[in-house]
C-alpha cells in the first residue's frame, strides 16, 4: 500500500459524515474571514466606547492579520500532530473562547491580547478547509463541488462583511460582532467531534520542530505586514519602513534555508503549486483591495453609513452565489486554465469599469461592475486550486495548502496598502491641481468639479473657495479611487502571462479526466 493509499484509508469516511463534515469546516473558515470585515465597521464605536486612541484601533484588526498569516503555514506541521479532527476541535473552541473573550474587553490591553488569539486560531481554520477537498472527497464531481463551495465561502465572506457588520453596529451593541461566532461555532464544533476523520495525536513530532526556522518565519511574517501598515503613512522608502521590510525579508529567509523548517517551502519546486500560489497571490491582491476600496469610496465620497455601505457591496456577493452553480459544471469539461485566463480577465473589466466613477456615481453606477467581478471571482480560485493541490501527493496537501492561502492573504494585505497610499497619497495632490485649475482655467474646473462656471468662486474670495473645499476633496478622493481602479486592473491582468508561461500541466486538464 502507498503512501497515499494509507492516507485515504485514514480520511475514508461515510458521504454524510463526509460533508457535514465539510460544512462545519467551511463554517468556521467562513466565520475567520467574514471577522476582519465585521470588526472594521464597529472600531469606531469600540473606539468611543472604550476610551481606545484612533490611533491604537488600527493594531486591534493588525494583531488579528498578523496572527492569522503566522498560522496559516503552521496548519501542515499542526495537522500531523493533532489531526484534522482534535486541530480544527481545539482552534475552533479557541476562535469561539477568544471572540467572547473580545466582547468581554473592558480596555485596549485585554482586546488586543483576545485578538491575537482569535486571529492565530481563525488563521489555522482556513488552510484545513482547501485541504480537506482532496483528503475528504473522491476525484470527480464530489471533489469539483467541495472546492467551489470552499471558494466561494472563502471570497464571500469579506463581500458580506460590510452588511453584516453595518447591521449590527447599527441595531445592536458592538459585542455582537464578535459573539455572532459563538453559535455557529458550538453547531461547528459539534459536527466536527462525530464526522471529521480522527487520528492518532502524535506530539512526539514537536520534539523534531526546527524552532529556529518557525520563529524566524512568524516574526518575519509580522514585521512584514507591519510594514505593510506603516508604509502609506511613513512612506514606502522611509528608513523606518526600510528597516522593517529588510528585517521580514531576512527572517523568513533563515526559515526558508534551514534544512529542516516545519513549513515546506520545497513544494514550490512544483511547478503547478508555485504557479497557482503566484495566481492566488493576485486574486488576494485584487479581490481583498476591491471589497477595500469600495466602501473608502462609499463613505468618504457618497457619505453612507456602514449598513448601507453592505447592502450596495452585496450585488458581488450574490453573483457570486448564482454563477457558482454553472463555473462547477463548466470546470469539468474546459481546461483550468482557460478558465482562470478569462475569470482574470472578466475580473479585470469589472475593474477596470469601475474607473471611472464620479462624486454621483452610486448603486446603479456599481451595479454591473459587481455583478461582473462576482461572476468571475469562481473562475479565478476554483481553476487555481485544481491546477495547484489537485495532483499533490496527499501526505503534503495540508502544507501546500497552507502555503496556497498564505500568499493569498499576504497578497491582500499588500494590495491593501498599496490602495492606501494611492488613494490617500495622490488625493492631495488632485486636490491641489482643482485648486490651481481654478486660478487658471476655471472652464476646465468646473467641467471637472461637475459644477456650472457662474457657481464658482473667484480667485480673490476665499470665503467662496472655502464653501467647495468639500466638492473639490470628494473629486480629488474620487479620482484618487479610480487610479486604485486602473492599478487593480492591471494587477488582475498580470495572471494572463502567468497562465500562459505555466505551459501545459495536468492537473489543469478539465476535471472529468482526473478522475
Amino acid at each position: 500500500m502507498t503512501d497515499d493509499e494509507a492516507l485515504l484509508e485514514q480520511y475514508r469516511i461515510p458521504a454524510v459524515a463526509r460533508w457535514v463534515g465539510y460544512i462545519a469546516a467551511c463554517t468556521g473558515m467562513f466565520m475567520a474571514i467574514l471577522d476582519i470585515q465585521v470588526v472594521v465597521t464597529a472600531l469606531r464605536v469600540i473606539e468611543e466606547e472604550l476610551g481606545i486612541g484612533a490611533d491604537y484601533m488600527s493594531w486591534v484588526q493588525t494583531a488579528y492579520i498578523i496572527a492569522e498569516v503566522i498560522a496559516i503555514p503552521l496548519t501542515g506541521l499542526l495537522v500531523r500532530v493533532f489531526s484534522m479532527r482534535w486541530l480544527f476541535v481545539i482552534a475552533l473552541t479557541g476562535f469561539i473562547l477568544s471572540s467572547i473573550g473580545c466582547a468581554q474587553s473592558s480596555g485596549f490591553a485585554d482586546l488586543l491580547a483576545w485578538r491575537v488569539v482569535q486571529g492565530f486560531c481563525g488563521g489555522v481554520l482556513i488552510p484545513i478547509v482547501f485541504s480537506s477537498i482532496f483528503l475528504l472527497f473522491p476525484k470527480g464531481t464530489q471533489q469539483l463541488l467541495a472546492t467551489t463551495i470552499g471558494g466561494v465561502v472563502a471570497v464571500l465572506a469579506p463581500t458580506l462583511g460590510p452588511l453584516v457588520g453595518g447591521w449590527i453596529t447599527e441595531n445592536y451593541s458592538w459585542q455582537w460582532v464578535f459573539l455572532i461566532n459563538v453559535g455557529p461555532g458550538l453547531l461547528s464544533l459539534a459536527a466536527a467531534i462525530f464526522t471529521l476523520p480522527k487520528s492518532k495525536i502524535q506530539l512526539a513530532l514537536l520534539k523534531d520542530v526546527d524552532w529556529l526556522a518557525l520563529l524566524s518565519f512568524g516574526l518575519g511574517l509580522a514585521l512584514l505586514i507591519v510594514a505593510l501598515k506603516e508604509a502609506p503613512v511613513r512612506g514606502w522608502v522611509s528608513l523606518p519602513v526600510l528597516v522593517l521590510f529588510v528585517s521580514a525579508v531576512a527572517l523568513s529567509a533563515v526559515a526558508v534555508f534551514r534544512p529542516r523548517s516545519p513549513i515546506l517551502f520545497h513544494l514550490l519546486k512544483d511547478r503547478a503549486l508555485a504557479y497557482g500560489c503566484i495566481l492566488s497571490f493576485l486574486l488576494g491582491f485584487t479581490l481583498f483591495s476591491a471589497v477595500y476600496v469600495m466602501p473608502v469610496f462609499l463613505a468618504f465620497v457618497r457619505g453612507h453609513g456602514p449598513l448601507q455601505i453592505g447592502v450596495i457591496t452585496l450585488v458581488m456577493g450574490v453573483s457570486q452565489i448564482i454563477a457558482a452553480p454553472m463555473i462547477v459544471q463548466i470546470d469539468r469539461y474546459i481546461n483550468a486554465r482557460i478558465l482562470a485566463a478569462v475569470g482574470f480577465a472578466m475580473f479585470a473589466a469589472g475593474l477596470l469599469w469601475n474607473a471611472s466613477l464620479t462624486i454621483e456615481s452610486d448603486y446603479d453606477a456599481v451595479f454591473w461592475p459587481q455583478v461582473l467581478r462576482g461572476a468571475a471571482v469562481a473562475l479565478c480560485i476554483l481553476p487555481p486550486i485544481r491546477m495547484a493541490l489537485a495532483l499533490m501527493p496527499l501526505s503534503d496537501v495540508n502544507d501546500a495548502s497552507g502555503l496556497f492561502n498564505l500568499v493569498r492573504n499576504v497578497g491582500g494585505a499588500i494590495g491593501i496598502a498599496v490602495s492606501d497610499t494611492i488613494m490617500f497619497g495622490r488625493s492631495p495632490v488632485y486636490s491641489d491641481r482643482l485648486l490651481d485649475l481654478l486660478k487658471t482655467d476655471a472652464g476646465a474646473a468646473a467641467k471637472e468639479l461637475g459644477m456650472p462656471l457662474d457657481e464658482l468662486p473667484a480667485n480673490d474670495d476665499p470665503t467662496g473657495l472655502m464653501n467647495i473645499l468639500d466638492v473639490v476633496q470628494a473629486v480629488s478622493m474620487t479620482q484618487a479611487v479610480n487610479d486604485c481602479w486602473m492599478v487593480l486592473g492591471a494587477v488582475s491582468l498580470l495572471a494572463l502571462p502567468v497562465l500562459w508561461f505555466v505551459g501545459p500541466i495536468r492537473s489543469a486538464l478539465p476535471s472529468y479526466r482526473l478522475n
